[in-house]
């Protein structure tokens, strides 16, 4: 019986050495040039303690590119063309509530968020297409609304593409800027 115990005893010890060993050889991935990032409307929902103010009404997910000295749009990012209104997968957006964009009631849920950028106007677009890779398969097909915002041209260029919001009367308005470009999309809360 002494002989089990001891055979088993060194089995486990064995297999315990084997997934030790196998666990010291995960590799991660490096980190990403364009950073993911999280920003809630209202801006504190997720770190407030108070209930109400603890309830988001909105959440966009989308990575940060950064200029690096290059021209960015109509360049780097052509005029004209989809974009993923951010890098690396496509850039999401929650719901809490029934919102309104562009007149059109949308319903709570997720959704991607792309861009048409052009020198004086852009077309936002929110899409029902979630969880994939940029903009490579974007079906225009599940376009749910396209909204045409003016472009502000800024004096100080934005290192990182950057999204906030900011409040308005029943809404939020989404800010977006990069390099020297700034758009806003409305949103309105019913």
């Amino acid at each position: 019986m002494k002989n089990i115990f001891i055979v088993v005893f060194a089995l486990f010890c064995c297999a315990a050495k084997g997934q030790e060993a196998a666990q010291t050889e995960i590799k991660f991935a490096a980190a990403d040039s364009s950073p993911a990032d999280i920003v809630y409307f209202p801006l504190n929902a997720a770190k407030a303690k108070d209930e109400d103010l603890a309830k988001p009404k909105i959440k966009l997910i989308y990575s940060r590119p950064q200029k690096k000295g290059r021209e960015v749009f109509g360049v780097l990012e052509q005029f004209g063309k989809v974009w993923r209104f951010g890098a690396n997968e496509s850039t999401e957006i929650r719901f809490y509530d029934k919102v309104i964009i562009g007149g059109k009631k949308i319903k709570a849920g997720n959704y991607s968020l792309f861009a048409i950028p052009n020198k004086d106007t852009w077309t936002l677009i929110l899409n029902s297409q979630t969880d994939k890779w940029g903009a490579f398969s974007y079906d225009q097909s599940k376009d749910i609304v396209r909204v045409n915002v003016p472009v502000k041209t800024l004096s100080k260029p934005v290192e990182f593409f950057s999204v906030t919001f900011i409040p308005k009367d029943n809404g939020a308005g989404l800010i977006a800027a990069w390099d020297k470009t700034q758009v806003e999309l409305p949103i309105s809360f019913k």
